[in-house]
């Protein structure tokens, strides 16, 4: 891996195998780092409650470092674009602040027929960090996430 951290949104290439143990210590200490700022900036207040400022103003972000923390799988796209895994993705949701959180998969993977069970394990994920997740059906029934951050900013 080359650059600084970047939590897996879904939309990036797939993790080698070889580079997987290295990714979860990465991720491990992100996460710690995440909530060693949510303590400094909540006082006495339980860290995992509410997410700090930073994480407010890059929800996507935030939001993907803790599925990729909870162990959700991320999915991911190959050079041209096409899906190549099944998994998590999110984007921007409509309003500032709030992300969107779907279960995508390559065609023919059944990620169509996983999608409510996997986006309500990644609702309780994303809860025990302090997200609000609603699972709303869209158009052709798919269904998604939107997530804004719970409580009141750390």
């Amino acid at each position: 891996m080359s650059g600084g951290f970047e939590a897996a949104t879904g939309d990036g290439p797939p993790l080698p195998e070889s580079e997987a143990e290295q990714r979860s210590r990465e991720v491990r200490a992100a996460v710690g780092g995440l909530l060693q700022i949510r303590r400094l900036t909540a006082g006495q207040g339980d860290p995992a409650a509410a997410p700090a400022a930073w994480e407010r103003l890059r929800p996507v972000r935030a939001v993907a470092l803790a599925l990729e923390a909870a162990g959700q799988p991320p999915s991911a796209v190959d050079a041209s674009g096409a899906r190549v895994a099944t998994g998590y993705r999110v984007t921007p949701g409509e309003r500032p602040g709030t992300a969107v959180v779907e279960w995508l998969g390559p065609p023919g993977s059944g990620a169509a027929r996983q999608e409510e069970a996997a986006l309500t394990a990644c609702a309780a994920a994303l809860g025990r960090l302090g997200w609000d997740a609603l699972l709303y059906r869209g158009p052709r029934r798919h269904r998604f996430l939107e997530v804004e951050p719970a409580g009141p900013p750390g």
